[in-house]
């Protein structure tokens, strides 16, 4: 299944869930999308519940069906807590890691960063979304990309930056401190009933 790329608010009103963590795109219409979506009322079964959460995953850090798939399974050959492996994979990802760090105020704006080379690792370009980050890891715009608008005002509306990163404003780099812990990641996400979807 290829990436979504159509509405981010339509599609969190599908999920009653808000992909973008912040609320705004259920503020306004809390119900489902469509002609009839306030009257609409669906009971779903266990499947359901569990297809469920695991797109709310799959869509908000943008990721495809295939490589969601693949990073769950990798997560379950990883030591320690099958659903905490697996956020903290989806959490090293670079493009997920540009957006927490505030250079974007989404992470589809993040993986576009990326994707157009503005943003190094360590010092050296990296232009692949997916690329894992280890903790240590600095994270900076490229010279030539610093007085970027979008880069700018995206780092002025940060209002707050998650524990995990630090950030250097005089050299526009932020560093990647450790693996996050679960209690700092989305706490509407249930990773058991993901688990439980693949395990069926």
């Amino acid at each position: 299944m290829s990436r979504y790329t159509k509405s981010v608010n339509r599609k969190s009103r599908h999920l009653s869930f808000s992909i973008l963590e912040n609320g705004k795109e259920l503020a306004k219409r809390p119900y489902q999308p469509g002609q009839h979506g306030s009257k609409r009322t669906k009971k779903l079964s266990n499947y359901g519940i569990q297809l469920q959460e695991k797109q709310k995953v799959r869509f908000m850090y943008g990721v495809g069906e295939k490589q969601f798939k693949n990073i769950f399974e990798k997560a379950g050959k990883m030591n320690g807590v099958h659903g905490h492996n697996l956020f903290t994979l989806l959490e090293s990802r670079l493009d997920n890691l540009v957006y927490r760090i505030g250079f974007s105020t989404t992470r589809r704006g993040a993986r576009q960063l990326v994707n157009h080379g503005h943003i190094t690792v360590n010092g050296k370009k990296v232009d692949i979304p997916s690329y894992t980050c280890k903790p240590g890891d600095v994270i900076a715009i490229k010279e030539n990309a610093k007085d970027m608008v979008i880069v700018k005002s995206s780092l002025e509306a940060l209002s707050k930056r998650v524990e995990f990163v630090t950030y250097d404003e005089n050299k526009m780099a932020g560093t990647y401190v450790r693996y996050p812990e679960r209690s700092e990641l989305n706490a509407d996400i249930n990773e058991s009933l993901i688990i439980e979807f693949y395990n069926r």
